[in-house]
């Protein structure tokens, strides 16, 4: 009995224990059992649905939960659900209810068991009034916050984000949920962690903190930002509602404004600036260095102190209503002197077209405009005889043309070229070549008159224009007065040279209508004077361009002729006079023009030259030449030789050329014996380095030179020595008219006996008769050729004649 007694005591200290429990609970709690009985409730359960005390008793059977909820002064909505949640006795149910007062109630029914059974239900109510209405307030701030153009940031002391507005999601590209497990450390990833708690205290001493950092985005971007911090406590806790701006575009406008104020300082353009009145308000240092006035003595005062009166109005007058001029002008420096300068005037207007300032730049362009003039100078006139150059000759004649056309007037235009000039400079050296073509230009100012062009196109060539020359007769007088001052020597320092020149005449708008026409037929007329024999002017005529007409189809045609094989070779005798055999041969080409039939030498070998085909034209003549000595050295003589002429124009462009040749021997099995190259004295004129060392390469090869129309040129024993020439072939001009006791036969022999002091065999060219043959045999004349012993022969003709190495 004591201790059933003892059982119900602890029992009973237990519920005691309980219900003190349930009495000091902030929650209201309603505990009913399994037929809707009120089993306990607490004080705040009362107190929250207002139930007058006494009224609602523990265990009273009639005071059951419907009379309970009865008493509930506003009868909420969520009555009428008990009976549903009582028809399952397993079923949770929470719910918020809002009451008529204002206050918010959350509650929550939970069920009861017993040895697995349901056993009642065990109601709970909290007033989430409070809570309710600071989620509110929280939701509108929040809201406020998000319409902010900036970074929101609610940091707590350990530097970790409380709140973050859409602003600072949208600025770093983080999400709000990204952000609020981070810190201040990752989006300044500059500031310090060790000095955190330094700003902090620095940040609740003040209250208020505004800085500059730079933040990062998620992807690494860094931008600069301006951060006012602000510093408050809430329930004695300390945060910081840092506020972040963009700077970006303010750092842009800062960094070009120091940026042009470095460049107002420090350019070297002068800059001015005025105000409405275009008085100056300030100038940078490049306006003291180029005028020489310091800011004190101009400041206030009229922009036009620099006014020389070099100013046009019409500068004034586009200022004045347009705003801006630009332009090169004359001004004074302070010292007087006077400069050129490049000026650019711009007008600054208010929102109202209201003029508010003057910028004035410029710069100091007085070196440039003498520098320009040099280059003027340069490019239009040739810097050795001062005259206008082939630019300036373009454009003047060019001018004159229009006015000659406008005005119905005869112009006449003069190609002049010194005859022999390059034997001139080659022979006294290019010193004395300029010095002479200086004189010459002279000469030619001399000629004409002050309102006429005298223009040097380059080398020896120059022209004339003759405006307004009125009657050819004129143009022929002044052609006439000019070639007779160029036959006067010409003194170079220790030298006395003489040349003549060849002037070419065309009018416009007799001979032409156009420069191009006009320059082309001027110079063709200069070269028909040259080819009638120089010292001499020639009119144009029609029929020089019908010819030079015909030279250029001939030159388009002879483009084709290697390729179409249309050359073939032509071989003429050389007979050693002593014995009558025939052991050497000139080899000669020929053209067999398809339509035109056979055209010579003296037509197309020119324009091969001219042209450049002349290369491919000679490789040509060498390869066949060389086969062709091949088979005759095996069908005539073991020793035979045949000669090839080689042009000038390949020495020049060929240097490595002969390279293919003895190439070629080679491959053929012939040494350097079996072909001579004939050259002419023009060549050896213009001997410079690279023709010496081609010569001198043939020479180690075994091939001999034979000096071809010796006696016509500016012939030279210097030259026959230099070049270890083996044979001279005198020129048929002096075997024409061979005879006993005449100039000729004296040259002739004087030729032989020199040639043969310096062991150089001669061969006599042209033989047409035996009288000459046996005149040149008797004075030990070594080879003949002419057509006393044949003609060029087409090589099956050749060998059937000579077959037998005797004529």
């Amino acid at each position: 009995m004591v201790q059933s007694n003892q059982k119900q005591a602890s029992l009973q200290k237990s519920l005691s224990i309980l219900q003190a429990a349930l009495d000091s609970s902030t929650d209201a709690i309603l505990v009913v059992d399994l037929f809707g009985k009120i089993a306990t409730f607490n004080p705040q359960f009362m107190r929250i649905w207002g139930i007058p005390a006494g009224s609602l008793q523990i265990g009273d059977d009639e005071k059951s939960l419907s009379y309970a909820l009865r008493l509930l002064k506003d009868r909420p909505a969520f009555l009428s659900r008990i009976e549903e949640i009582y028809k399952n006795p397993r079923q949770r149910h929470a719910s918020e209810l809002e009451f008529k007062d204002g206050r918010f109630i959350e509650s929550y029914c939970q069920p009861q068991y017993l040895d697995g059974q349901p056993a009642g239900r065990v109601w709970s109510f909290r007033d989430i009034t409070e809570q309710k209405t600071s989620r509110r307030r929280l939701a509108q701030l929040s809201f406020g916050m998000d319409q902010m153009q900036d970074s929101a940031y609610l940091i707590a002391e350990n530097a970790g984000f409380v709140y973050i507005n859409n602003q600072s999601c949208k600025a770093l590209g983080y999400s709000h949920h990204e952000l609020l497990q981070m810190s201040v450390f990752d989006v300044d990833p500059g500031f310090p962690r060790q000095v955190w708690a330094e700003h902090w205290a620095e940040l609740k001493g003040k209250r208020s903190i505004t800085l500059e950092t730079v933040h990062q985005t998620k992807d690494g971007r860094l931008f600069p930002v301006e951060v006012v911090a602000n510093y408050f406590e809430y329930a004695n806790v300390g945060y910081n509602l840092a506020i972040a701006r963009d700077i970006s575009e303010r750092k842009r406008i800062e960094e070009a404004l120091q940026q042009a104020a470095l460049i107002y300082q420090n350019s070297s353009e002068a800059m001015l600036l005025a105000d409405a009145d275009d008085r100056i308000l300030t100038i940078n240092a490049a306006f003291t260095a180029i005028t020489g006035y310091q800011l004190d003595e101009v400041i206030g005062k009229h922009i036009g102190i620099l006014n020389t009166g070099g100013h046009s109005d019409a500068m004034w007058q586009a200022i004045h209503s347009k705003g801006s001029w630009q332009g090169e002008i004359w001004d004074k420096r302070k010292n007087g002197e006077l400069f050129a300068k490049w000026l650019t005037i711009n007008t600054i207007f208010d929102a109202e077209q209201t003029m508010q300032r003057r910028v004035a730049l410029f710069s100091d362009i007085t070196e440039k405009k003498k520098a320009e003039g040099v280059i003027w100078q340069q490019a239009n006139f040739d810097p050795l005889t001062q005259l206008p150059n082939r630019r300036m000759f373009y454009d003047r004649l060019s001018q004159d043309i229009k006015k000659a056309h406008r005005e119905h007037k005869r112009l006449a235009l003069l190609f002049i070229d010194l005859d022999l000039f390059k034997e001139v400079n080659d022979t006294l050296g290019h010193d004395m070549g300029d010095k002479l073509l200086q004189i010459a230009a002279q000469r030619i100012l001399a000629s004409v008159r002050e309102t006429d062009t005298v223009a040097r196109l380059g080398g020896d060539e120059f022209t004339v224009i003759l405006s307004d020359v009125g009657d050819p007769c004129n143009a022929e007088r002044i052609a006439g007065n000019l070639l007779q001052k160029m036959t006067d020597c010409f003194e170079l320092g220790n030298e006395i040279a003489y040349i003549s020149t060849s002037v070419g005449i065309a009018f416009y708008p007799d001979d032409a209508d156009n420069l191009k026409s006009l320059l082309k037929h001027a110079d063709q007329a200069m070269y028909a004077a040259k080819r009638q024999g120089r010292n001499q002017y020639c009119f144009f005529i029609p029929t020089m361009q019908e010819s030079a007409q015909a030279r250029l189809r001939l030159s388009n045609d002879l483009r084709l002729a290697l390729a179409g094989q249309q050359f073939y070779l032509c071989y003429q005798p050389i007979v050693e006079l002593a014995t009558n055999t025939v052991r050497k041969a000139e080899a000669l080409i020929r053209w067999q023009h398809p339509t035109r039939g056979l055209i010579s030498p003296a037509d197309f070998i020119p324009i091969a030259e001219e042209t450049g085909l002349i290369s491919s034209i000679g490789n040509w003549i060498f390869q066949e030449a060389a086969e062709q000595t091949s088979r005759w050295r095996q069908s005539i003589h073991e020793k035979f030789q045949i000669s090839i002429n080689k042009s000038p124009v390949q020495f020049r462009n060929e240097r490595d050329s002969h390279r293919d040749w003895l190439d070629r021997l080679e491959a053929l099995s012939l040494s350097g014996q079996s072909v001579v190259i004939e050259i002419t004295e023009g060549l050896l004129l213009d001997a410079n380095n690279s023709v010496a060392e081609q010569l001198l390469s043939f020479r180690d090869a075994g091939i001999q030179v034979s000096l071809d129309d010796f006696g016509t040129g500016y012939s030279s024993l210097s030259y026959l020595k230099k070049f270890d020439i083996d044979y001279l072939k005198i020129d048929q001009s002096f075997v024409r008219n061979l005879a006993i006791g005449s100039d000729d036969m004296a040259l002739c022999e004087a030729i032989i006996v020199m040639a043969h002091k310096l062991g150089i065999k001669v061969i006599a060219e042209g033989i047409e008769t035996s009288s000459q043959r046996e005149l040149l045999t008797a004075a030990g004349c070594d080879f003949g050729q002419g057509y006393l012993f044949a003609k060029p022969l087409p090589a099956q003709e050749f060998e059937r004649l000579f077959a037998d190495c005797k004529i």
